[in-house]
């Protein structure tokens, strides 16, 4: 099904690092599972992406499928991504720089991999929240250019795993540029268990995206995790 046009709440889980982790993923409505290939505490190399990502391919859902692998990049290249996917097959590219919309395009048709698109919050677009404010409108504006070479959107704190949330009354106009491109919109930034579902109850993106808040002293939490996922059904 077309994720701009399934309704429920799509669960990504990202900066995983741990087989054991993985494993006990089994079973639960899972989506995406993603992997850091940035800088970052959370990095992994292509070598152990592979491993990670052939135990993700024995997961099952619920509904008998398994969850995509996603690869986050920041400002990467189309021949660094060609070499590593012969080492850690991903199912989507997800770019968190400055990459342009031509080589997000490219990335989609030579790669054969969905390509996201991660744009950060700006400071100023929290500083109010007038929906006539000309801050607030201009930065979903940047979503337009990329029309036609994304699969989706994710919208973030500045910086990017910083567990730290934006103010969330941005949320419906990105939701509204991202709808007007045609790709689904994921919240990212700051979200965990106890707050997903104040989230879900006031706005309604097509996906929420956690890394920080399902561990516990920097570890992936298998309760936080599956915590998180029960509180985003029952949204």
């Amino acid at each position: 099904m077309n994720k701009l046009q399934d309704r429920r709440t799509r669960v990504k889980i990202c900066g995983l690092r741990d087989v054991e982790t993985i494993r006990a993923m089994n079973g639960l409505p899972l989506d995406e599972i993603g992997f850091l290939f940035a800088k970052s505490r959370r990095e992994v190399s292509p070598q152990l992406a592979g491993e990670l990502i052939r135990e993700v391919h024995k997961l099952r859902t619920p509904a008998g499928s398994r969850p995509h692998t996603v690869g986050v990049f920041v400002d990467t290249q189309l021949e660094i991504l060609r070499e590593l996917l012969k080492v850690a097959p991903l199912d989507v590219v997800q770019l968190h720089g400055d990459e342009s919309p031509e080589l997000c395009a490219a990335i989609r048709e030579e790669l054969g991999v969905e390509v996201w698109k991660v744009f950060s919050v700006t400071e100023s677009e929290q500083l109010s929240d007038d929906s006539h404010s000309k801050k607030l409108a201009e930065g979903p504006l940047r979503l337009d250019r990329y029309q036609g070479t994304l699969d989706a959107v994710l919208i973030d704190t500045a910086g990017g795993g910083t567990g730290q949330a934006f103010a969330w009354h941005v949320i419906q106009r990105y939701a509204e540029a991202a709808a007007r491109i045609g790709v689904p919109l994921y919240v990212a930034g700051g979200l965990h268990p106890d707050n997903v579902g104040e989230l879900l109850e006031n706005y309604t993106p097509s996906g929420v995206d956690v890394s920080s808040g399902v561990e516990t002293e920097g570890i992936k939490d298998i309760d936080k995790i599956r915590r998180f996922v029960e509180r985003v059904n029952q949204a």
